[in-house]
């Protein structure tokens, strides 16, 4: 098939649809399929056809399809520095999709340059799906405009009926969208890339450049540092684990406009900055605790991450851990109850033994989200909208 991806974020940007959408390109590209990537031109951004290496991403062998990357006009994102946002280019891609028609499209981002992709697949006759990656409705609170949370999601519900399929990562969010007014939502697994993250990347001497002998414990936060992750929660808990193991650590990966103060205030917090890769996959690893405070993702691909990694976790009861995270892996706590989420976070690091016990069933419940199964699984939903439109 000739398949057109159109994302408005990707790799080497560092967030879960990043990752998600270079998984996805490069699994099809590995599958045979013909891939053409729109995307903003990232800053110092000059090459073409590149296989990222970031986790999550399935790698095309040699001798298979590359990926045809065709760049756009961006604009910097506010109060997300480093992240664009494409500009509106339906006259470019419609003259593009004349001269290559694709069998099927995917728009992935629901910023200008994905509704302007709608419109051309439409004009075209192309049949198009959407991916609901983030819940961008909950992101207006935690930043002073609340009051714009229903126009937000009204713009989401139009942007999504304009294509023919919804795709999203969990049954708990395809009943919520399906409930709210959304038709024709299919569940479309996330995957993890289990040889990269493993227990078995485990490492004692980076343990001890962070001051921690073999018992001591590492708690680990990854993720966007901003406001909308509910950081004071996972501080909480962390500040209550250390009243009662003194030595503990708190690891931070990732970066954001929340570090500089959080820092500031925590003093004895290690912040790595953005990790990728192996070295990402060994931090995990050599942590003993996955803290995942927040209450505002579409599901969370760092859950999938540390569990692979042999992590015992606690998290809210939704979307990744509400679909993976069984109690024989972490703890899964009532939606927002920062308390029971306290509490439990300060459970599993008194409990040695059951911490464990855990860590390989964290990893065996995650082994069968192989990234190849949900490259086929996404095929399969694309060739079925090219046979309907056919038909």
């Amino acid at each position: 098939m000739r398949i057109a991806i159109v994302t408005e974020t990707y790799p080497p940007e560092v967030n879960g649809v990043a990752l998600t959408v270079a998984g996805l390109a490069h699994g099809l590209a590995g599958a045979g399929h013909q891939v053409q990537l729109v995307r903003p031109r990232q800053i110092e951004n000059t090459s073409k056809n590149i296989l990222a290496t970031e986790s999550n991403i399935a790698k095309a062998k040699p001798g298979q399809s590359q990926i045809d990357e065709v760049l756009v006009r961006g604009a910097g994102l506010p109060r997300y520095p480093g992240l664009r946002f494409g500009l509106p280019a339906a006259r470019k891609l419609k003259a593009l999709w004349r001269a290559q028609r694709p069998d099927a499209i995917y728009v992935a981002t629901e910023g200008p340059l994905g509704y302007s992709a709608l419109r051309a697949a439409s004009a075209l006759g192309i049949p198009a799906s959407t991916g609901f990656h983030t819940r961008f409705d909950d992101f207006a609170r935690h930043y002073g405009l609340g009051f714009l949370t229903p126009l937000v999601f009204a713009y989401l519900r139009r942007f999504h009926e304009r294509g023919h399929a919804t795709l999203v990562p969990t049954t708990e969010l395809a009943q919520f969208l399906t409930s709210n007014g959304f038709s024709n939502v299919q569940l479309l697994r996330r995957a993890v890339d289990t040889q990269l993250f493993s227990p078995l990347r485990r490492d004692e001497t980076l343990r001890a450049q962070w001051g921690l002998n073999p018992q001591d414990l590492a708690v680990l936060y990854v993720g966007r540092i901003a406001p909308e992750k509910n950081l004071a929660v996972c501080v909480a808990a962390f500040r209550e684990i250390q009243r009662q193991q003194p030595n503990t650590r708190y690891i931070w990966i990732g970066d954001g406009p929340a570090r500089a103060q959080l820092a500031a205030e925590n003093p004895d917090f290690i912040f790595t900055g953005i990790q990728r890769g192996e070295t990402l996959a060994r931090f995990y690893a050599s942590c003993d605790l996955f803290l995942f405070p927040s209450i505002t993702e579409t599901f969370g691909n760092v859950t999938l991450e540390a569990m692979a990694s042999g992590l015992p976790t606690v998290a809210f009861d939704y979307g990744a851990a509400r679909e993976h995270l069984l109690d024989h892996c972490g703890r899964r706590v009532p939606f927002a109850d920062a308390a029971a989420f306290i509490a439990a976070s300060v459970h599993l690091a008194a409990a040695h033994d059951i911490r464990r016990d855990m860590r390989n069933a964290a990893r065996a419940a995650v082994a069968e989200l192989n990234p190849h199964a949900v490259t086929a699984s996404f095929s399969d939903l694309l060739a079925n909208l090219a046979t309907r439109r056919a038909a």
